[in-house]
């Protein structure tokens, strides 16, 4: 029915633009989820959610305990658009719901820290199955809990003094390297096709001028 609908909707935009979409689309995946918990810099948030989107991530989570998470225009330059942002902010403390959520999903749990003994990034296997990356901020790094509740812990090469790269820096070399390791792996990564006109139809929706009213007529003329 969704595949329907969406090559209706196709016929009220430019042609290359749908085509666009279904390309971008057809190389995105959730297999991989960047997690970011409580960062304070807005400048480094939406420098990760744009990372995200160029790379091909469709599912970020961001978990909200003491610190809102706000778009900043000039930074993420319209990349929120296009990727689906879970924010956990309803409790005092977030990260156990978020990571539980996650569990629940069929997703590993991937603790980037500097401090646990865990394996390099070159080393990471991602045909093992789906995972969730866990950032923390630049200060303090993930909470005493978010360590506790991982699975596996993952950790950058460093070759300086310096003990840890900027968050937003982390993010694009990690997420950099496993969506390469995606590509040369066998895993199917991809939406699975009910997902795909799914997010295809919300895209759709942001860029076609009173899509719900096209959409209500078009049920409507079905019926």
């Amino acid at each position: 029915m969704l595949e329907q609908l969406t090559e209706h909707l196709s016929q009220f935009m430019l042609q290359e633009r749908y085509n666009q979409m279904i390309k971008v689309l057809s190389g995105r995946t959730e297999y991989v989820v960047p997690v970011l918990e409580n960062i304070y810099q807005p400048q480094n948030a939406n420098a990760v959610i744009r990372t995200a989107e160029c790379l091909g991530f469709q599912r970020l989570c961001v978990i909200e305990n003491t610190h809102k998470f706000q778009v900043h225009r000039d930074i993420c330059m319209g990349s929120t658009k296009w990727l689906d942002i879970e924010k956990f902010s309803e409790k005092p403390f977030n990260t156990t719901d978020c990571i539980e959520k996650l569990k629940k999903q069929g997703y590993r749990i991937v603790a980037t820290t500097p401090h646990e003994k865990g394996q390099m990034l070159d080393d990471f296997d991602i045909s093992k199955g789906k995972c969730a990356i866990l950032f923390g901020t630049e200060k303090f790094g993930l909470t005493d809990e978010a360590i506790a509740m991982s699975d596996e812990f993952l950790t950058i090469p460093m070759y300086g003094f310096t003990e840890s790269f900027n968050i937003s820096v982390s993010c694009a070399l990690v997420l950099y390297k496993l969506r390469e390791k995606l590509m040369q792996s066998d895993v199917d990564f991809h939406i699975e096709d009910q997902r795909f006109y799914e997010i295809l139809l919300d895209w759709q929706k942001k860029s076609i001028r009173e899509c719900n009213k096209i959409i209500d007529r078009y049920y409507h003329d079905r019926n």
